[in-house]
């Protein structure tokens, strides 16, 4: 197994044994795995292109043989590696994809068992299952959680009981929220110099906004079609100012004074934002609601 999948560089970029490990640590899911398998495959890609590069170039001196050129393959090989651990873009790129397709993944199992793809009213009928005596998901409760879900919920649980305070909408309801669009915190928004915007909303920086703005890569559906794009988001200085802002831009939108007059249960908060056109992805909704219902406490 190996100990940090990200550092490569003591490794041969087609080495079989580190591949094989790669594969079995990458069976964990966890973002250093991820990072190892992303960098190796980027190495992989870097060895191809200087092997093509080799092969159009006239190979016809003295000292072109069979030896010399095994030797410049492991050359090629190793040289590969190097410039995947200081990268060209591509590990980052996968590792962007493979951790929005595993965060939905995830957020779409929840209490469930369903798999991506699944249509809003499968998924629904799969949730009353587990409310009318079918096969249910274990209740929330601190024995439960996982502990990255509990790590999360204790530490930003303050910040979001005063937004309840200022919004009426219970603080389970804006952590799932928060959880659903940063992955349990773990893919908060970057600013360029690699810190975080503390944005856990994904509200976006429109004109009217004065504060700091990030960057970044997101998915938006258009006619159910996702379609990535770079847009900017808000930055703030601590996640309790991303609550507070959150919480006023819930209050004093008017797009969304049917969702806090009519906040109910999780589903109809879910489907309330959704309605509103807080997001574009047509799961949303039943993903945020799984969420609240089935993780948090």
């Amino acid at each position: 197994m190996i100990s940090n999948g990200s550092d490569l560089s003591g490794k041969l970029a087609l080495d079989t044994k580190s591949l094989g490990d790669l594969k079995q640590s990458a069976k964990d899911g966890s973002p250093e795995a991820l990072r190892g398998a992303a960098t190796q495959f980027e190495a992989m890609f870097i060895n191809m292109m200087m092997k093509s590069m080799r092969e159009a170039t006239p190979q016809e001196g003295m000292l072109d043989n069979q030896q010399t050129k095994t030797f410049t393959t492991m050359l090629d090989q190793q040289m590969s590696q190097n410039l995947a651990k200081r990268g060209i873009g591509l590990a980052d790129m996968l590792v962007r994809q493979m951790t929005a397709q595993s965060v939905n993944a995830q957020a779409l199992a929840i209490g469930g068992g369903q798999q991506e793809g699944a249509t809003p009213a499968a998924l629904d009928a799969a949730a009353k299952l587990n409310t009318t005596g079918g096969a249910k998901a274990p209740a929330a409760g601190a024995g439960h959680q996982a502990p990255h879900v509990r790590s999360f919920q204790e530490k930003l649980a303050s910040h979001a009981e005063e937004a309840e305070r200022a919004t009426g909408v219970p603080a389970k309801f804006m952590l799932g929220q928060a959880a659903l669009e940063t992955g349990w915190g773990k893919r908060v928004i970057r600013n360029s110099d690699g810190s975080t915007s503390h944005n856990l909303f994904g509200i976006k920086a429109g004109p009217g906004w004065k504060g700091k703005v990030a960057t970044a890569v997101t998915t938006e559906y258009v006619n159910g079609k996702p379609h990535q794009r770079v847009e900017k988001f808000r930055a703030y200085d601590s996640y309790a100012d991303a609550f507070k802002d959150y919480a006023r831009m819930l209050s004093t939108n008017p797009r969304y004074e049917k969702v806090l007059a009519h906040g109910g249960d999780a589903a109809t908060f879910a489907h309330g934002l959704q309605r509103a056109g807080y997001a574009t992805d047509p799961h949303y909704a039943v993903k945020l609601a799984k969420i609240i219902k089935h993780s948090l406490v």
